[in-house]
């Protein structure tokens, strides 16, 4: 790898593990130690990450968490409490936005916006990404800093309790327009296929919401405590914390077709879709990509790194939070990576 991940560890990059250590402000315990993550047992799939070779490094010093995509790219840094944007035609660093304290539970993009929630204040920032600046302050909170916002069908969709309350706010007035209730525990919502898709921690469910008319169309069984999930390829893929599986839910059917060993339980991780890949991180498996046309791991790269991942403007990008950087990555020069 870069010597950028290779280096000794700094007293800032022990203070970015320190800050992921932490529990969110007001949280009262701290949280549970990670079980073991053993990947998967598939021989001939396990990859060091040394032997992955980025297309670019962004360095973001910090703790660069959550990715969004639009013309360019958007990183939050909790501990600073700035979203810096990240140019694809230079791969340099453009600008670091204040946004609020603590960003958290991911990033959306849409109507000339960037949308951050904030757990520190408990605040959704509006960042203009004409201007790469503040806009707007609007007062919705997130119920857990493992979460996800999305946006979609005219709205922005994010979770606002842990009562399961789906908040539907109008970009146009920055005001909520409708409250949905769905399973409690449920912390991360995507958007595709005109629907509104939201994970159950609690209740091991995936709830699929009608985005015309505000109704819960179903509600299907995933895997244990199921937290980031994707939309892609067809299907709607949960990460599933409790086991360290992926499952594939057919959108036309709303039918599990597939639960895919990945070896990845505990919390953390992030999943993205693109390229006729299921591209998943977690601590100590930066990358482990599925071939949706077999459902099964076919690498995983383990060693240091990961923590966000996102599919777009034909790459791969990775937040490498204890790293403090940022990868792009082509997906052609993942693929042709192999095992020694």
């Amino acid at each position: 790898m870069p010597n950028l991940i290779a280096a000794c560890v700094t007293g800032s990059v022990l203070l970015a593990v320190a800050w992921q250590a932490q529990p969110p402000s007001g949280s009262p315990t701290p949280p549970a130690p990670r079980p073991k993550r053993p990947g998967v047992s598939t021989p001939g799939v396990k990859i060091p990450i040394e032997k992955l070779k980025p297309e670019a490094v962004f360095s973001v010093p910090g703790v660069p968490d959550w990715l969004a995509i639009d013309d360019q790219v958007w990183v939050s840094n909790g501990p600073k409490g700035t979203v810096h944007q990240l140019d694809p035609k230079t791969n340099t660093v453009l600008a670091a936005v204040v946004t609020g304290k603590e960003p958290c539970a991911g990033l959306a993009v849409g109507f000339g916006s960037l949308w951050v929630p904030n757990c520190g204040d408990k605040t959704l920032a509006r960042v203009s990404l004409k201007e790469a600046k503040l806009e707007a302050t609007l007062p919705f909170g997130v119920p857990d800093s493992e979460g996800g916002i999305a946006s979609g069908a005219g709205s922005i969709w994010i979770m606002t309790d842990k009562n399961g309350t789906l908040t539907r706010i109008d970009p146009a007035t920055n005001k909520a327009v409708a409250e949905i209730y769905v399973a409690p525990g449920s912390y991360t919502v995507a958007f595709g296929e005109d629907a509104v898709w939201v994970t159950s921690t609690e209740k091991n469910v995936l709830t699929r919401v009608n985005a015309r008319t505000n109704v819960v169309e179903q509600t299907i069984p995933v895997g244990p405590k199921p937290r980031f999930l994707a939309v892609g390829e067809g299907s709607v893929w949960t990460i599933n914390q409790g086991d360290g599986s992926i499952t594939r839910v057919d959108i036309k059917t709303n039918k599990v077709v597939a639960t895919i060993e990945a070896g990845i339980p505990g919390g953390g991780g992030e999943i993205a879709v693109g390229e006729g890949s299921v591209w998943v991180t977690s601590f100590e498996f930066p990358i482990t990509r599925i071939d949706v046309s077999s459902n099964k791991v076919v690498q995983q790269f383990y060693g240091p790194g990961g923590d966000a991942i996102r599919f777009g403007l034909g790459s791969v990008w990775l937040s490498n939070l204890r790293a403090q950087n940022v990868w792009r990555l082509d997906p052609k020069r993942i693929m042709a990576t192999l095992p020694d």
